[in-house]
Parts: C-alpha cells; sequence; structure tokens
C-alpha cells in the first residue's frame, strides 16, 4: 500500500517528495516487485496535486529504474538490482556529509570532534 505525505511548505518540489518516498517504500521493501501503483491521474487526485507533477515524479522512478509502466496494465514497481540500491543510497549517505562536512568546516569543527560527533549519533548515545 503506498503510503505519500505532502509538504506544501517544504523546500523540495512536490514531483520529489511523491519520487523521493515512492522510491523509499520501495529501498526498504515496504513496496515490492510486481506491486501495482495507482494511475498517474488517481495519485495526482489522491494527493490533491496536477497529473503533470504526479507524471514527473513516476518518468524519473522510470527513468532510474525503480518502475515501469505496462502500456494499458498499468504502473509497476521494477525488480530491483540490490547492488544497484546499495549503490544509491552509498551515493545519497557521501552526498549528506559532503554537506555535514562542508558546515563543519564552515563552523570550525575539527576532524576528530566531527568523527566524534557521529560515533555518538551513529551509537544512538544523543545526550
Amino acid at each position: 500500500m503506498l503510503k505519500l505525505v505532502i509538504s506544501q511548505t517544504s523546500n523540495k518540489p512536490i514531483y520529489e517528495q511523491i519520487k523521493d518516498q515512492i522510491k523509499k517504500q520501495i529501498i526498504e521493501g515496504s513496496l515490492k516487485a510486481g506491486d501495482s501503483l495507482p494511475s498517474i491521474r488517481v495519485l495526482a487526485k489522491e494527493l490533491n496535486v496536477s497529473v503533470i507533477t504526479t507524471k514527473r515524479a513516476y518518468e524519473e522512478l522510470e527513468k532510474e529504474g525503480f518502475i515501469v509502466t505496462v502500456p494499458a496494465r498499468g504502473t509497476f514497481v521494477a525488480e530491483i538490482d540490490r547492488e544497484k540500491i546499495s549503490n544509491i543510497g552509498t551515493k545519497e549517505i557521501e552526498e549528506d556529509l559532503r554537506k555535514v562536512i562542508k558546515k563543519a568546516k564552515l563552523l570550525g569543527f575539527d576532524l576528530d570532534k566531527l568523527i566524534e560527533m557521529i560515533e555518538r549519533l551513529y551509537k544512538g548515545d544523543e545526550t
């Protein structure tokens, strides 16, 4: 079952919110290969957004290999290569870390302090 929450106040475009949430559900396994997705029109109506918005999200997901559209049948979750998903996750984490490192340098954090902070947060001790 597809669960999407759209924020009108987010800096992220709505099509990207849709795309990212569907991709996340596929990666986490709550949406599995072969699962049917709502049509572009149905999803647009459910989310109260334009058809163009949902179409763009689906097009990008299809381009990235997460979904497939079968004419006259519908849109389905694609068979995903787990190695590909791992590579995508690695790239996303690296991108996030680049932003953190840039901010840390800007604020004058040294590497040891940053590593210590990451280790503490990773282990769940956020105090």
